[in-house]
C-alpha cells in the first residue's frame, strides 16, 4: 500500500506538547494519509492548557479530558493509551501518529507495531532516543519550525552591592538534552550501509541505502542539522560520497581516497 494512502489516528499529548507546533504536526500528518482520528488529550480544567483551546476548534481537534488524580504525574498518557488500542481494534486504520516527547509512550508504540501499525512520531529534540527509534520514522518538531537564535547565557542578579549599585553577572545557559544523533555517526553509518549493500563496481542502489539509514536512524533528517533539503542534495555535498544518476536510477558509493 503507498504511504499517501494511509489512514491514520493523530493522537497529541497536550501536557507534553506546545500548541505551536499544531500545523505543522497537521501538515506533516497528512503527508501520509487522511487523519481520521484527531485527538489531544489532557486535563482541559487546568490553565496550562489555555492556548491549546482556540486551536483545538481551529484545527478540528477532539479534546479528551482526563483528570489529574495524582500530582506530578501526566494523567492523559494513561487515556491517550487506552484509546489507542480501542482504536486499534475498531480496525479503522492501518496507521498512528504518536505526538509527545514522553518515553512513557514507547511500549505502546511497539504495541502497535506488533499489530503491523505503522507508527510515526511527533516530538521535540528533548524525546528520549527509546521513542524515537521505537517508531518507523520521527520528525523534531523544534527543528521544523523557522529557527529563533538562542541567548548565549541568561542574566542573572548577585545580591551584592559595589559603590551603591546591584552587581549583575552573565551565566552559560545550560544546553538542553537532544536525541539527535550526531552528523558524524550518521555517515559512518552510511559508509558502513554503503559497503555492505555495494555491487563489485563499489555503486550501491540510493533507494535500498535510504530506506536502511532510515531505519537505522528514524529521527533522521537534514533539518536536523541546518539543511532543509532532500536526503539525496544533503549527502551529495559532502566530500566522503559520490551520487551517479542512470536515467531514473540513483547510485551512491564512498568516494575512493
Amino acid at each position: 500500500m503507498d504511504i499517501e494512502n494511509k489512514s491514520i489516528a493523530l493522537l497529541i499529548d497536550a501536557e507534553n506538547i506546545s500548541p505551536k507546533y499544531i500545523e505543522i504536526i497537521i501538515d506533516e500528518a497528512n503527508k501520509y494519509g487522511k487523519i481520521n482520528y484527531r485527538r489531544v488529550y489532557g486535563d482541559w480544567t487546568t490553565p496550562q492548557l489555555n492556548p491549546w483551546k482556540q486551536r483545538v476548534s481551529e484545527f478540528g481537534l477532539t479534546p479528551v479530558q482526563q483528570y489529574a488524580y495524582t500530582s506530578g504525574k501526566n494523567a492523559s498518557d494513561f487515556t491517550l493509551i487506552i484509546d489507542a488500542m480501542d482504536i486499534l481494534y475498531s480496525e479503522k486504520v492501518n496507521s498512528f501518529c504518536i505526538v509527545s516527547s514522553d518515553s512513557d509512550f514507547t511500549k505502546l508504540v511497539t504495541r502497535l507495531r506488533e499489530d503491523n501499525m505503522f507508527v510515526f512520531g511527533m516530538g521535540e529534540s528533548k524525546t528520549p532516543i527509546s521513542l524515537v527509534n521505537s517508531c518507523e520514522t520521527f520528525a523534531y518538531l523544534d527543528k521544523m519550525m523557522d529557527p529563533e537564535k538562542p541567548l548565549p547565557f541568561e542574566i542573572k542578579k548577585d545580591e551584592s552591592v559595589e559603590n551603591g549599585k546591584k552587581k549583575t553577572t552573565k551565566i552559560a545557559a545550560p544546553k538542553l538534552e537532544s536525541s539527535i544523533t550526531p552528523l558524524n555517526k550518521v555517515k559512518t553509518e552510511l559508509t558502513n550501509i554503503i559497503d555492505q549493500n555495494a555491487e563489485d563496481d563499489g555503486w550501491a542502489y540510493w533507494s535500498l541505502v535510504a530506506q536502511l539509514i532510515q531505519r537505522k536512524f528514524p529521527g533522521f533528517h537534514p533539518r536536523n542539522y541546518g539543511e532543509n533539503t532532500r536526503h539525496l542534495q544533503f549527502f551529495e555535498k559532502m566530500s566522503e560520497f559520490e551520487i551517479k544518476k542512470i536515467n531514473t536510477v540513483i547510485h551512491i558509493r564512498n568516494r575512493v581516497k
